[in-house]
């Protein structure tokens, strides 16, 4: 019989909405005042509504699972989910407002960049400072801080306080500590995402090598289902707070997919989306929608018209898009260069064709970027969002297709021509 590293047992996590008022005293007793006299609370934004102090949100909702030592298990799902809360509840950052949650070793835990770092002290203090937390004495620490320097790749900074670091620096640092640092049980929420491509590859093998041959216990927090495939064993799927499965990885995603609010819309609001920091948003996309149809469902060889919406703060700068097609589990399946955009100041639409011949029937998601490359081949990053999702179905043209997409991937490349024989 395996040992259980964690045991979380009937939990669930209320919070009181709008408990906590102004920021300042004076902006408390304002509203304060204001519900007194029965008057709209002038600390609100334009568009939030004021919350009753006695009005409950539950975040978690009767969660019960197990995870055995040595086990790398995913906890996937749409944002409120309740992925983080579950994370904060076994670190103990929070209690849970019911049920248990029992852990059999040490935890490290990077539940958002810097984690645990103290930004006045230097990343050397730091990696003594975490050691330290974790139990472990200077001997213990100074056998691993060369290791743990050279895998974070910051050893030129390694004397600089953490606060200089950007944001990328902090997560090699903070992964690195806690992958080599003695710990049981690793907690990991979407930190790797603010790493370079080169760098999240070297932390899977690494996350691999530890579960494998060291037998520490994993939980692993992504909305990547290409490192969340090639690393957990088994997933968990969260949706409102309840588990909704619970096994196999490749199911687990599979419901995950379909599990979305959005897979059946055809006009998608990108105006709020968080962009990412390296987004300079000089032309920012407002919108995509999929024209002249009511569902985002295609046959195999069909056309899909779209129109996109953008916003442009200068006209004299020039603007390309180019499209990346994700298959379900988020892995790339090609690029489109959709070349130069035109434009002016203000608001843009542009309309577009796309052909599915080349994808076998499955579902996928577009991310779409707007960008501009100089003759040096430096890039220039506007604006990069996941902005649309469509589903290719069979049709009498791909019965013909004898293509399994796991082993050869979704592209149908055209065919080579032959131009001589023997």
């Amino acid at each position: 019989m395996k040992e259980l590293a964690i045991k979380v047992e009937n939990v669930s996590k209320e919070y009181r909405l709008g408990a906590i008022g102004g920021a300042t005293l004076k902006g408390e007793i304002q509203s304060k005042l204001a519900k007194l006299m029965k008057r709209e609370d002038p600390n609100l934004k334009i568009g939030e509504k004021a919350h009753d102090k006695n009005e409950r949100f539950l975040a978690l909702n009767d969660l019960s699972f197990e995870v055995e030592k040595g086990e790398t298990i995913g906890i996937i799902g749409h944002n409120g989910a309740g992925k983080s809360t579950i994370l904060k509840l076994i670190c103990r950052v929070t209690a849970p407002s019911s049920g248990n949650i029992y852990m059999n070793g040490r935890i490290t835990s990077m539940l958002e960049v810097g984690t645990g770092f103290h930004p006045e002290l230097t990343g050397r203090e730091n990696v003594y400072l975490n050691g330290a937390i974790l139990g472990m004495t200077k001997a213990e620490i100074d056998k691993k801080f060369n290791e743990i320097v050279e895998f974070s790749e910051v050893g030129q900074f390694i004397d600089t306080p953490v606060k200089r670091y950007s944001s990328g620096m902090k997560v090699k640092l903070a992964f690195s500590v806690a992958s080599h640092l003695d710990s049981e049980i690793m907690i990991m929420d979407e930190v790797l995402a603010v790493g370079d491509v080169n760098f999240q590859n070297k932390c899977i093998q690494r996350m691999k090598t530890v579960a494998e041959k060291e037998g520490r216990t994993i939980l692993y927090v992504s909305h990547n289902m290409a490192t969340v495939k090639s690393l957990c064993n088994r997933c968990i799927v969260l949706s409102g707070g309840k588990k909704i499965f619970e096994g196999n990885t490749e199911e687990a995603i599979s419901i995950y997919m379909k599990n979305d609010e959005f897979d059946n819309a055809t006009c998608f609001d990108t105006s709020k989306t968080k962009r990412h920091p390296k987004c300079n948003k000089r032309h920012l996309l407002q919108s995509l929608e999929l024209m002249g149809t009511e569902a985002n469902i295609f046959e195999y060889s069909k056309k899909i018209p779209f129109r996109i919406r953008w916003n442009s703060e200068n006209s004299d700068e020039r603007l390309r898009m180019k499209m990346i097609i994700n298959g379900i589990d988020a892995t790339p399946v090609g690029v489109i260069f959709c070349g130069d955009l035109l434009h002016k100041t203000g608001e843009n639409t542009a309309d577009f064709i796309f052909d599915t011949s080349y994808l076998v029937p499955a579902k996928y998601t577009v991310d779409v970027i707007l960008y501009d490359e100089d003759t040096a081949g430096n890039v220039m990053f506007y604006d990069r969002v996941n902005a649309l999702r469509f589903t290719v179905e069979q049709s009498d043209e791909s019965v013909h297709l004898k293509h399994w997409f796991k082993d050869w991937g979704n592209a149908v490349l055209p065919c080579v021509t032959k131009i001589s024989e023997d």
